[in-house]
């Protein structure tokens, strides 16, 4: 996959999944079978995490080409951890397997996307994400 496409994928998932969480969150929950009817916070914590996607996304397409690595590298980093909390609610029993398989594969989708992502700015090419 070209370097072009892997950084347009990650920002367009990016921005994706911050404003579903956002703007519709319990339907985004459902989306990875989380009940937000039997939690009436969860709305709230979807939204930390939506906002969080878009200021991740945001600040990926604004950077200038120096500082699109460490974009790069936080986002990576947020998403290893969502994929260990995935796996730790899913050993805890409050994630259901099914659940804890989508959340922890959607994170671990977008782990893929920020290594390859970081292997091209690695090998020097430039990241184009605003072209």
């Amino acid at each position: 996959m070209p370097q072009d496409a892997v950084t347009k994928t990650i920002l367009g998932v990016r921005t994706a999944v911050g404003a579903a969480s956002w703007l519709a969150p319990r339907p985004a929950g459902q989306m990875f079978g989380l009940n937000a009817s039997e939690n009436p916070q969860a709305p709230y914590l979807a939204r930390l995490f939506g906002v969080r996607d878009i200021a991740l996304g945001v600040g990926l397409a604004t950077a200038p080409p120096a500082a699109r690595r460490q974009w790069l590298a936080i986002g990576l980093a947020c998403d290893v951890a969502d994929f260990l909390a995935g796996i730790a609610g899913t050993k805890a029993g409050y994630l259901s397997k099914t659940s804890g398989t989508l959340v922890s594969g959607a994170a671990l989708g977008g782990v893929t996307l920020g290594v390859l992502a970081l292997r091209h700015v690695e090998r020097g090419e430039l990241l184009a994400a605003d072209t």
